[in-house]
């Protein structure tokens, strides 16, 4: 195409996967489950083995391509006819007259969309795999690494960088096992003829079905319509959806933190040359995190045509067909392409430990008032007149704008609740990270493998 027009063509996703929804991989995946349908059938001597075998050798794009298969899609506006005149001109002798013998277009199609999920998912799951040790890495190295926790986006009390990317990390995991999962009922194919009943294979339809997608090494659809039930492709777009809503969360998570009042981390530039703004010199914008959150959005947006496409109207009707053609390449090449960004982002992340330490200190110890509270409870004072005095002393702080500890200790000299010593010990964050390290170390142990 001289001049493209989806950004898929020139802009987003990686080429390994792009060349899989491309037309040439595509007719190929077509005229494998052609080749597996008339072996199939030379199987169980319906057809002669010379013409299966002649029907196979040819079934390549090496023989047959694009460019004549679109020729004949104008002539005869079918695509799947197309492809099979386009073999049948290939092959010699009779054997063109076995192509796709009993079959009906959506035996063929559905069955290459199976195997188009199988080889391109396996890109999504090495890439999350690759995601997950990146975290995973990051997640041993800055087990100490303490900062702030936040939420409502309020500070609350301290927390590790490292426990941030073990939880990112097992968000990964369980992503994969999702992945894996769904493949069980999502590698399947079919060869049941136009309503699902087989009447045009004959009476060793099911041999024939099952043999077809053994060659194919795929699942076999237990009760099909013309097509493939629609339940499976929903199931699949659900996990793509959230794993796209993970990359999203992380990267939204490092443009908040990139922000120049907080500058705990920054998207690394890729390039010496890179710019950010073309007004303002000194922007570092957040871009490949911003491209990431935009395109997640993209993914989910194709979740509901997904859910509509399994409505069909009795046995089949072609309202999925054109909106497949969408939302499949599209779905996947971009998942795909929002994890393998991810990935790099945190594999290239800057972090800056004492700005978090820093910005740990300026709420003036008020994170530390649960620790204060902890000690008190710990020391006999129940926990509700612990809380109370918290509070009271928390607003107090707020209010004259004093550090915690100057208040808290104010209040000590009259209540002599806590010593010098349990005091500054309850206030230093390093002391009130609970179980954070052994979390991280299962975390850690569960992962490593």
């Amino acid at each position: 195409m001289d001049d493209p027009v989806c950004p898929l063509d020139y802009r987003y996703g990686r080429k390994e996967l792009k060349d899989l929804f491309g037309e040439t991989k595509r007719l190929q995946y077509l005229l494998d489950v052609e080749a597996a349908l008339a072996l199939a059938h030379a199987r169980v001597g319906n057809i002669p083995k010379s013409a299966a075998n002649e029907i196979t050798n040819k079934a390549s794009t090496k023989f047959i391509k694009v460019k004549r298969v679109n020729k004949i899609e104008l002539e005869t506006k079918h695509d799947i006819m197309a492809v099979t005149r386009a073999l049948a001109e290939k092959c010699s002798g009779d054997a063109g007259k076995y192509i796709h013998l009993g079959a009906t277009s959506y035996d063929i199609v559905d069955t290459a969309n199976a195997l188009q999920f199988a080889e391109s998912t396996e890109y999504i799951r090495k890439e999350l795999k690759n995601l997950r040790n990146t975290l995973l890495n990051l997640a041993k190295k800055h087990k100490k690494t303490i900062m702030v926790g936040r939420t409502h986006g309020q500070h609350t009390i301290p927390i590790t960088f490292g426990l941030k990317m073990a939880g990112y990390a097992m968000e990964i995991e369980r992503h994969l096992e999702r992945l894996f999962e769904c493949k069980s009922r999502l590698l399947v194919g079919k060869l049941s003829g136009a309503v699902g009943t087989g009447a045009a294979l004959g009476p060793k339809a099911l041999k024939i079905q099952e043999e077809m997608l053994k060659e194919l090494k795929l699942g076999v659809e237990d009760v099909s319509t013309q097509i493939v039930c629609r339940d499976r492709y929903i199931e699949l777009l659900g996990v793509l959806c959230n794993i796209a809503l993970s990359m999203e969360k992380f990267a939204t998570e490092i443009r908040n933190l990139q922000r120049d009042e907080i500058g705990e981390i920054a998207e690394a530039f890729e390039t010496k040359n890179q710019v950010g703004s073309s007004t303002m010199p000194h922007k570092r914008n957040p871009i490949t995190c911003e491209q990431i959150c935009g395109l997640a959005r993209i993914i989910r947006g194709f979740i509901t045509p997904t859910y509509e496409n399994a409505i069909q109207w009795h046995e089949r009707d072609l309202c999925n067909s054109s909106a497949e053609r969408l939302i499949i390449p599209h779905s996947i090449i971009l998942t795909d392409w929002i994890v393998y960004k991810t990935n790099s982002v945190f594999k290239n992340i800057k972090i800056f430990p004492e700005k978090m330490k820093t910005n740990l200190m300026i709420s003036k110890g008020l994170p530390m008032a649960e620790s204060l509270m902890t000690t008190l409870i710990n020391k006999g004072m129940g926990r509700g007149d612990a809380h109370e005095l918290m509070r009271k002393t928390s607003l107090k702080a707020l209010k004259e704008d004093k550090t915690l500890k100057e208040v808290f200790k104010n209040k000590n000299k009259k209540l002599k609740l806590l010593s010098d010593k349990e005091i500054e010990y309850a206030l230093n964050p390093i002391n009130y990270l609970g179980v954070t390290e052994k979390i991280i170390d299962k975390v850690v142990k569960k992962l490593s493998h």
